[in-house]
């Protein structure tokens, strides 16, 4: 194990502290969760990212899933600056938003009209007011665990910052307005049947992470987003699927083109903005007619459809292929397969979930396959790993409930040298529970 110091970070942090609230921008970078003082990030380069004190770590935040390429790609550097020098914001058209919209409809054709916003949350809160407007109805139907960002009818049961923080319901939020958010558990179909036969003609959406990533990776069970298409048809209400994540993070047509069911509506961010602040929604075309200024639903942006993001976007799809994508994916089995075999051999208590370049160890016996189980995961162990692994030179998401994101930057070398360090930081994990 290395030494390293931290204390350009802690003096950071101290003086962050005086002006941020909590000291940063969005509360799991607090390092609350694993202990600590967070480490401020001065670069990345490929796989791998150095603090302000020089300390390099192999690096599996990725922006939290955005970077699919890795950090500062040369390509998309060359891109950006390009077009920095033209201007990056106009409070008009571009081509760029056209361009951009029908490489998103291409790849992903459930989308045949799209709209772009500067966030996830933006995307998903916009999306249920369509489907409000719509179906005329007020209700929808949200998963236990699943984060759709941090707009009021969604800080019920959610997952990401809000349960690694242990405040799933957020102060400040009136009770009107999570009055029509009703929960039903992940994987489970008579959840939903129950909430739909209870609230017939009152449901407009069923809104969903069609790849759980906010409590942890979980994907879904075998005919749970078929199911919910069927209750969605037989009862008139819109299916919505967050691809925040997943989408061409799963593959170029998201997780929607993975399992073959098409939704109504779906929300896109991360990776179709290349790491900058970008969000999206859209689907049928009828639906999203509704939309100001071509129908009576109120949204706009300033900063909406920018050419910076937008030409990211464009890079970071164009460079997609299916070599990446076999890429990701054997490196994310390979790494899986370590983490298990590590905890393991050191008699810790593993589940590794694993989808494509997406994983989470969980800290428990029982097998994760929603909000509950995933809540059996022993938080302890899990900081005590993460301190173990950030020692390595290793960087893991700094909160249990989020999910691990490869990227085509990484190499079998940067996954071996992460198993080595499991291994070590297995066994230290399970010297601690023994004491």
């Amino acid at each position: 194990m290395r030494k390293f110091k931290t204390s350009r970070s802690a003096k950071l942090f101290t003086r962050a502290q005086q002006i941020l609230p909590g000291g940063v921008d969005s509360p799991v970078r607090a390092f609350k969760a694993v202990g600590g003082t967070p480490l401020f990030i001065r670069r990345g380069k490929g796989a791998t990212i150095e603090d302000v004190d020089g300390n390099a770590y192999v690096d599996y935040v990725m922006s939290w899933g955005p970077l699919i390429h890795g950090h500062a790609p040369r390509g998309l550097v060359k891109t950006l600056a390009a077009v920095a020098r033209d201007g990056t914001s106009f409070g008009a058209p571009t081509e760029l938003e056209v361009r951009l919209g029908e490489r998103v409809r291409a790849l992903m054709p459930s989308l045949e009209r799209v709209r772009f916003v500067n966030s996830g949350t933006e995307a998903a809160m916009s999306v249920i007011r369509v489907a409000r407007a719509a179906t005329r109805r007020d209700k929808i139907i949200k998963f236990e665990g699943c984060y759709h960002g941090h707009a009021d009818p969604f800080l019920v049961q959610a997952g990401s910052g809000a349960l690694t923080l242990e405040t799933p319901n957020s102060p400040g939020v009136p009770l009107a307005a999570v009055a029509n958010t009703l929960i039903a558990t992940y994987n489970d179909l008579i959840s939903c049947e129950r909430l739909s036969e209870s609230n017939r003609h009152e449901i407009a959406a069923i809104i969903v992470e069609p790849i759980a990533g906010n409590i942890g990776v979980v994907p879904p069970a075998d005919g749970f987003l078929a199911g919910l298409r069927s209750i969605c048809d037989r009862e008139g209400i819109l299916l919505v699927f967050d691809e925040v994540i997943s989408g061409f993070r799963a593959g170029l047509g998201g997780a929607q083109a993975l399992v073959g069911v098409k939704p109504d509506l779906t929300c896109l961010g991360k990776i179709i903005g290349g790491g900058l602040p970008v969000g999206a929604y859209g689907g049928r075309a009828d639906l999203m007619e509704l939309v100001s200024p071509a129908g009576p639903v109120y949204q706009a942006g300033t900063l909406s459809g920018n050419p910076l993001a937008m030409a990211a976007g464009l890079w970071s799809l164009g460079e997609l292929s299916a070599r990446l994508y076999r890429h990701l994916a054997r490196l994310g089995s390979m790494l899986a397969d370590g983490l298990a075999t590590a905890a393991r051999d050191a008699g810790v208590a593993v589940q590794v979930n694993a989808f494509g370049s997406m994983l989470t160890p969980f800290f428990t016996a029982q097998a994760v396959r929603d909000y509950h189980s995933a809540l059996t995961a022993d938080t302890r162990q899990y900081a005590a790993f993460f301190r173990a692994m950030l020692a390595r030179g290793i960087y893991p998401p700094p909160s249990q409930f989020e999910a691990w994101f490869l990227s085509g930057a990484h190499t079998e070398r940067d996954v071996r040298k992460t198993i080595a360090a499991a291994k070590e930081a297995m066994k230290a994990v399970s010297g601690d529970s023994r004491q």
